[in-house]
């Protein structure tokens, strides 16, 4: 099953936002993690303040929909831009699909982030597409590709 949903980025007031959007939509968050939840990767170290911020928040809005989103860190090459900050992210079931969309869809974009493994046991990349638009493919770990 491949399912699309949208991500938003912050800058440094995801919390809140999410705090709002929950009031209006109600429900609870199926995921919240900080930055501080993350491997520690000395490449990017990160100040303190930095590890409380939101590296992946989820709200289910209904069965087949999810408002994601997280702060973003220019630390890891993505500053912030208001009116680009958001995403659309398509989720697969399947990897190997899930590798041929990031490839097609990619293709004459830019990567922003290989699809390959994560610490969050999936395969996951992001890019623009060539028409601007930003993406992000992950697949959770069934089987290897």
């Amino acid at each position: 099953m491949t399912t699309i949903n949208p991500y938003l980025t912050f800058n440094g007031n995801c919390e809140e936002a999410f705090g709002f959007y929950k009031s209006v939509f109600g429900g609870d968050f199926s995921f919240l993690g900080r930055f501080k939840d993350m491997p520690e990767n000395p490449d990017y170290p990160l100040e303190d303040a930095q590890k409380e911020l939101i590296m992946h928040i989820s709200l289910p809005i209904s069965d087949e929909t999810i408002l994601m989103g997280s702060d973003t860190l220019a630390a890891f090459g993505q500053p912030f831009e208001k009116g680009n900050n958001y995403s659309i992210s398509v989720n697969i079931d399947d990897a190997e699909v899930a590798k041929k969309v990031f490839d097609k869809l990619s293709d004459g974009g830019k990567v922003k982030m290989p699809f390959d493994k994560t610490f969050w046991n999936a395969w996951f990349g992001s890019f623009e597409d060539k028409f601007g638009i930003h993406w992000m493919v992950n697949s959770q770990i069934k089987e290897e590709l």
